[in-house]
């Protein structure tokens, strides 16, 4: 499985003030772009090329990776415009760039370390055209999953089948190149009512229970905030919380994880307790902050709680 496609085009609209800056998947978590640990996790399974939609604010992705490339490994963008197309519409516009093998999609605003080997060893043997990871814990479960035949039999009880869901979906799957005819291009179309319609007409959707690892989606503030507590917490940590261009006034008052990114000022006398900085942003003397996110370039005075500045 050599090629992914990353969905990079969503609005990110719980996120905002944050994402009026930055499409979700850039968002930085430990001072890296959200979606490079997308790549990361990919790359170890052995995908060696990345497609990426996109939509808001497309040029930050062209900021992001100048070269169009992350890691050595090529990155081709495809923008959609005027409209997002959704999941299944977005499959459909890249048909051209994804090339004749399978290929993962992965979405670009969670964060996970669940094992991929499984998932594509699953879609290898079972002649699935679709084979989804699923978790049989999470705030969702959504996929009614039949062990037995290792098959999805509906989604939310939208078939009638009495079964509203056990397990979650992870946003991680692979497609055969034959489900691209099951796709409508140019239409706005989730892929939801594709897999339904799959079901239905006796076509192999099949999954994989993937319960070790983290996975998060970082939908929220809470969510991304709750992901940089775990991520300091265990060995897979990625990067020291204040990042070593940052500069922080040895007179500051730090308590509790705050993560402070590149070029990031924060001067004497500045009470900061479990925030987040991003690059570039600036808390003054005479700031107390609590559980807030400062976006790039931001100076902040005051005093804020639980606030997105």
């Amino acid at each position: 499985m050599h090629t992914a496609f990353v969905l990079g085009a969503g609005l990110g609209e719980r996120l905002r003030p944050l994402t009026d800056q930055l499409p979700k998947p850039l968002i930085p978590v430990f001072h890296k772009p959200l979606i490079t640990y997308a790549f990361d996790h990919l790359m170890a399974a052995g995908v060696t090329s990345f497609v990426v939609n996109t939509h808001h604010l497309p040029q930050a992705y062209a900021q992001a990776f100048p070269d169009g490339s992350y890691r050595g490994a090529p990155i081709a963008f495809r923008h959609e415009a005027p409209v997002r197309l959704e999941t299944a519409g977005g499959i459909a516009n890249v048909r051209d760039l994804l090339g004749s093998e399978p290929f993962i999609v992965y979405n670009g605003d969670i964060l996970t370390t669940l094992p991929l080997e499984p998932l594509i060893r699953e879609h290898r043997e079972s002649g699935n055209l679709v084979t989804l990871a699923l978790r049989s814990v999470g705030p969702a479960q959504h996929i009614a999953f039949e062990a037995a035949t290792r098959r999805v039999t509906d989604i939310r009880n939208m078939l009638g089948s009495g079964n509203p869901g056990t397990h979650l979906f992870t946003g991680i799957y692979i497609c055969d190149p034959a489900f691209h005819d099951w796709l409508t291009p140019g239409k706005v179309e989730s892929v939801i009512p594709i897999f339904l319609k799959m079901i239905q007409q006796g076509e192999k959707l099949g999954a994989v229970v993937l319960d070790e690892g983290d996975w998060w989606d970082l939908g929220s503030r809470a969510a991304y905030l709750e992901a940089h507590h775990a991520l300091a917490a265990s060995s897979r940590n990625p990067a020291p919380a204040i990042h070593p261009s940052s500069q922080v006034s040895s007179e500051a008052t730090l308590t509790g994880l705050n993560v402070i990114g590149p070029d990031a000022i924060v001067e004497a006398g500045a009470q900061l307790e479990d925030c987040i900085l991003w690059p570039g942003a600036r808390v003054t003397s005479e700031a107390r902050l609590k559980q807030c996110i400062i976006r790039s370039g931001i100076t902040v005075t005051g005093s804020h709680e639980g606030a997105d500045l």
